[in-house]
């Protein structure tokens, strides 16, 4: 159903991307001290990746895995679909843990074990494909980008002058 909705509107795909890349980095900053708002979050967009990637479909595959590499582009929905499910995850999850780069391992890791699963569990009707880890893990390492912008910003805005490189005396 999704799928059918974002061929019919391709617009959708570049449009929440941009969202994600202009609102990501603010809203992240916001949520820098909201942890259970934060982890709530976290917890929803978990559920939809999910949902998205391991809920059964009532198709039948002729073929299980495809190896491929194809970077996204904003025309090709499918991969840029795979890209923003990411990006919501490690944002979070790298506002949450402050630490953005575990964040990305730990998604590209899961990507990783998604498309084993659909690999290994016919009956979900899900096809494996390099292509869809790729573009996840371009997805995290966005939503890790994101996550450091917004770590920044809320050290920026917060009043919090971080530690201190150079004493004031010295100046």
């Amino acid at each position: 159903m999704l799928s059918t909705i974002l061929v019919e509107h391709p617009w959708l795909t570049t449009v929440t991307l941009a969202a994600l890349v202009v609102l990501g980095p603010f809203v992240g900053a916001w949520l820098v001290d909201r942890r259970r708002t934060t982890g709530v979050l976290l917890g929803l967009a978990l559920v939809v990746l999910t949902a998205l990637t391991l809920v059964p479909t009532s198709r039948d595959l002729e073929r299980g895995c495809f190896v491929e590499w194809s970077v996204p582009t904003l025309g090709a929905v499918e991969l840029v679909a795979n890209v923003i499910l990411f990006v919501p995850v490690v944002l979070l999850l790298g506002v949450l843990l402050r630490r953005p780069v575990v964040a990305l391992l730990g998604a590209s890791g899961a990507s990783l074990l998604i498309e084993a699963v659909q690999a290994v569990v016919p009956a979900l009707g899900r096809s494996c494909s390099t292509n869809d880890w790729v573009s996840n893990t371009i997805g995290a390492a966005l939503g890790a980008l994101l996550a450091l912008v917004a770590l920044k910003l809320h050290h920026r805005f917060s009043g919090d002058r971080g530690p201190e490189l150079v004493s004031a005396d010295a100046s």
